[in-house]
């Protein structure tokens, strides 16, 4: 019975790490779409890089998605704040 028990709470750990793991990741989905979040941002919030970031959009978001992110995303100054030296203060809405 302790055996059964086990391999239930292993499964059920397993459900919820699963679930968190996807909540994570539309959280990131969610802040790189995001204008007023810049990549900086995103790093400090959840520990993940640029190329992380655009890592899990290319692998989350269908082929043509990824392409006119990509597109809006680069350069843009919202995003990259070295690129934007006179914004005064960081923007989260999640």
């Amino acid at each position: 019975m302790f055996l059964f028990d086990f391999l239930i709470f292993i499964h059920i750990y397993k459900i919820m790490n699963y679930i968190k793991q996807n909540n994570e990741i539309d959280k990131i989905i969610k802040m790189a779409w995001s204008d007023k979040i810049s990549f900086e941002q995103i790093l400090k919030e959840t520990n993940f890089s640029e190329k992380s970031v655009i890592k899990i959009m290319r692998n989350q978001l269908k082929y043509k998605s990824y392409i006119a992110w990509r597109k809006r995303v680069k350069g843009r100054k919202s995003k990259h704040k070295k690129l934007n030296k006179s914004r005064e203060h960081d923007y989260c809405i999640l």
